[in-house]
């Protein structure tokens, strides 16, 4: 019984503030593995791969990759810009569902943006190795500072941490840009028609919740921090 009270007095913030955004991230995933799980019971009118739809969007922009290979797991599809390779997992890579292409189309939607030289994707890979050092020294800095009661310790894990939150930011632009490119290359070429595009419409909108979520989740984490050095402080 004396257990929760102390909690609450002495980390209120965790539970206003991360638990929720804890929350909505599952929401998020859950949501998102429903509608992708409903749109890949649809099969597309063309009859087209996932890794056709990719190369198409890569033909459209004019554009050329090393490879489209498919890879384990379920929604495990990425561009890798170092060996300039889409990876798709199989059931989009083989897959001629409504999912499939909407989510390899995206993927191609990543290359084009490296060939185009898009700015915000140049901008968050230039932050991304202080998010990695601020992911994982950042919050056990800050609580080790506020414990130790040293106030630089706390400020600077707490910079670390902010890189976290401005990756997550950063990245928002980058995916929202991808489905853009990806929804306008399936109309321009008709890959999808009809209702077809509003399901695929559908499934790349939930992926990009999955950002907002994450974003939610490390901005959450920040003020708590930093509420908690204030009240002590």
């Amino acid at each position: 019984m004396l257990i929760m009270p102390f909690f609450y007095t002495y980390d209120i913030y965790y539970f206003i503030l991360v638990i929720p955004a804890f929350i909505l991230s599952l929401a998020v995933q859950i949501y998102l593995k429903t509608v992708y799980r409903k749109m890949s019971s649809v099969g597309s009118s063309t009859g087209i791969t996932g890794a056709q739809a990719a190369a198409n969007v890569l033909s459209h922009h004019g554009l050329s990759v090393e490879a489209i290979e498919p890879v384990r797991g379920t929604l495990s599809d990425h561009y890798d810009p170092r060996t300039k390779v889409i990876r798709l997992s199989r059931d989009v890579y083989y897959g001629t569902s409504i999912a499939a292409i909407g989510i390899a189309c995206h993927e191609a939607g990543h290359a084009v943006q490296y060939g185009e030289q898009y700015f915000p994707i140049k901008f968050r890979n230039s932050i991304l190795p202080l998010t990695r050092i601020g992911s994982t020294l950042g919050i056990p800095l800050a609580i080790f500072g506020l414990i130790i009661e040293a106030t630089p310790l706390v400020y600077f894990g707490l910079i670390l941490y902010a890189f976290v939150a401005l990756f997550q930011f950063a990245t928002l632009p980058v995916e929202l840009n991808a489905s853009k490119r990806a929804m306008q290359t399936i109309d321009a070429t008709g890959m999808l028609v009809g209702v077809e595009k509003d399901g695929a419409k559908k499934v790349l909108t939930a992926a990009a919740l999955t950002y907002v979520a994450a974003l939610a989740v490390s901005v959450a984490n920040l003020l708590r921090l930093l509420l908690r050095f204030r009240s002590r402080d």
